[in-house]
This record gives structure tokens, sequence and C-alpha cells, in this order.
């Protein structure tokens, strides 16, 4: 057996699987997804009288991945590669994977091939899997679970019954980097910002298909013991990921606000807080996010409970600003649900910013309590008693929908 270059040897998860993957402590972005405490890409290998890989690596890191299957058995011996998922970050290291390994097969879901030729325009065959088709390793087996759009269309999930094992790809994960691989090692605390965080940014908009994927999961009658995702720690308790996206997925709002805004000299801020006050005023908690300071990926984290969203820009140049208008189009595309807003913002000679703020929340289905609330210049004491006054307005509708309590 080849000597360990780099990475360290591979970890068992359960009787016949290990975690062979990678860490990648540098990664900060992922597509505008403020990672501050990096990744992992999680591949498994199962080692069966047959041996399966599920899942690669991201390109860079083929070294640290190989290195940690030589630690189990010599590359050869790796018969089948399992593609969940064609993304790169997972799918990168497959190309020279398959040219390393030599396996008898590749295996994707049916959407899956087409996606893997279309990404590397591989001359490998690659065996289409459907819903719920299994493969024998001779003395383990193999389910496949059809997952579209969980989060690509080509997505699926694969199931080690012998070992009680599910392998979802990028459902139940997270971004963090760590040096333990099950979540029981961390702290909760850590676990449940990362997890939030990572459903809110990537998974939101999915949420009605995650609901009918855990009803589907249910149904049947999988008994599941551990949970490994492709990004973050593996779980030895389901449940404690479960309950998190069953209660995410469906929507369930705290009495909440979030103020979003972007200021110029400083009148759209005084709004702003003038807004927070009306809110606390009217017993809802509030979370003032200047754009200057935050990430457009921790809004979505605040958002994901949160029952309101409002929104303040000044207007420059005839339209709202920059760091405005990029925090609408990525909170549109997440499409969060069930949310009262409001439109703000201050002006000198024009001022039709808040007007666009509040097309912008009307067509991602917020309703909207109030007029855009506008101030000329700097906000007067009787502009600002008007902004206290909508965020007492906000608060009682946010009461109206998510109760008193």
């Amino acid at each position: 057996m080849k000597q360990l270059t780099e990475g360290g040897p591979a970890v068992r998860i359960s009787e016949h699987i290990y975690w062979v993957g990678a860490v990648d402590w540098a990664l900060r972005d992922f597509h505008g997804y403020a990672t501050e405490r990096g990744s992992t890409y999680n591949a498994y290998l199962v080692t069966g009288e047959k041996t399966a890989l599920v899942d690669t690596v991201k390109a860079p890191f083929l070294g640290e991945m190989l290195a940690r299957i030589e630690s189990v058995m010599p590359l050869e011996q790796v018969d089948y590669l399992i593609s969940n998922h064609a993304e790169m970050d997972h799918s990168g290291a497959l190309p020279q994977a398959i040219s390393l390994m030599k396996p008898e097969k590749v295996i994707a879901s049916t959407t899956g091939v087409s996606a893997l030729r279309d990404h590397f325009h591989l001359d490998q065959e690659i065996t289409p899997v459907k819903d719920l088709e299994t493969l024998s390793l001779g003395d383990l087996t193999l389910t496949f679970v059809e997952a579209r759009m969980l989060h690509w269309p080509e997505s699926m999930f694969t199931y080690v019954a012998e070992d009680k094992v599910l392998l979802p790809n990028d459902a139940f994960g997270m971004h963090l980097a760590s040096s333990e691989r099950f979540a029981d090692e961390l702290p909760e605390w850590v676990l449940d910002y990362e997890a939030r965080k990572y459903f809110a940014n990537i998974l939101l908009p999915l949420s009605p298909l995650i609901t009918k994927a855990l009803e589907k999961v249910r149904g049947l009658n999988l008994p599941i013991d551990i949970i490994a995702p492709s990004h973050g720690p593996i779980w030895r308790d389901p449940a404690a990921i479960l309950t998190r996206y069953a209660a995410w997925a469906a929507g369930a709002k705290v009495r909440r606000a979030v103020i979003v805004y972007d200021t110029m000299w400083g009148s759209t801020a005084k709004m702003a807080l003038a807004l927070a006050q009306g809110l606390t005023e009217g017993g809802v908690s509030v979370k003032v996010m200047p754009l200057k300071e935050t990430h457009r990926s921790d809004i979505a984290f605040e958002l994901l409970d949160a029952a309101a969203l409002l929104v303040g820009s000044p207007t420059l140049n005839n339209t709202i600003l920059p760091r405005v208008g990029d925090i609408l189009t990525y909170v549109r595309g997440l499409k969060p649900r069930n949310l009262v807003g409001a439109a703000f913002g201050s002006y000198g000679w024009s001022g039709e910013s808040p007007k666009q703020v509040a097309e912008a929340l009307t067509a991602m289905k917020v309703e909207l309590v109030g007029d855009p609330l506008t101030a000329k210049y700097v906000p007067e004491a009787e502009a600002l008693q008007h902004c206290a006054a909508l965020g007492r307005q906000v608060a009682e509708r946010i009461k109206e929908r998510v109760g008193e309590a």
C-alpha cells in the first residue's frame, strides 16, 4: 500500500464505508455566499466484495482524495464510480479518477449521464440508473434514490442498506472545514449556524421539493443510522438535521423583521433606525443590516425564519444604490416565502428609489405594508415619526400573521 503524501488517512464512518474526501480550509466564497469557515468535499468509499467510490472532489483536491483511498486499498481495486451530483465541486476530479482507476462502470442518474458528458466530454460510457434501482457489491446493496432539483436536475441519493447509511450529496450539508468528521464532535451552535446558512443560501428556493423529498424518504421506510452529506460533517444522529430541514422547508416564521439599507450621507440610515424603533415598540424583534458592513449571505441567513423584510435606498442617478440592487437580486433568486415588508429612502431632487424597491419586493411576492416612505435630504422629526409609525404598522401585520406569542 502506498505511503500517504497529503491529507491524512481515510476515516471509517461505518462497517463498510470510509470518508475519503478533502478539506478546503481556504474557501471563502461559494457563488457569492460567504464561507468564512471553509468547506469540505466529501467522497465515500464503500467496501464490499466489490468497491464503489461515491462522488469525487473538486479537481485541485484530487491528490488528497487519492491518498485517502490508497490508505484503504490500491486505486485499481475500485470497481464502480458513482456520481450523485454533477456540480464540479463533487465531479471535478472524476475524469482523472476514471483514468487512474479504470473502473468497471461509472454510474449516474439518467439526467446525470448527460450532465457529466456536457461538463467533461468523456469518452467513457456512463451507466444510467433509475429511481430506486439497485447495485449489488456482492455482500452490500446500493439503492439509488432520485432527488431531482436537490439542488440540480440530476441529483440523486445513494443508500447503503447493510450499514444503514444515506449518502445524499448536497442535501443535509454545510460549508464547514474542520478536522472533526462527525457532527456530534462539533459545537451545537456552529452546526446550527452553518446548517441554517447553507439552507438559506442554497436550498431555500427548493423548499417545496425538500418537503416532498423528506416525505419520499420516509415513505420508503429505509432505516437510516447515518447521513453522510458531501459538504461538512457526518450526522450520526439523523434526526438532528432532518428535523431542522423539515422546519425550514415548511417556511415557519417568528416575530422578527430584517431591515436592509444602504445610505449615502446617513439620512436613509436614520430612517432605518426609526423604523426599527417602531417595530420594537410594536413587540417585534429587529435585525438592522447596513449593506456597507453586511454580506448578502448573512442577510439570507436572517431571512430564513424572519416574518418581514424592509429595504431602504437613497436615490442615485434616478435609481437605487448598487448594493441595494445586489441584495434585491440575490434575495429574489432565493424565493423567500410568507414575508411582509416596506420600502423607504431619502432623496434630494428626484426620489425614484423607494418606488423601485417596492416594485422589486412586490415581484418577490412580499406583502407591502403602506406606501413607499420617502424623506427629502435629512429627515426631520416629523419624517422620523412617520417611519416609526410604519414600523408599528408592520409589527401589527407580523403579529396578525405569526401570532402574538
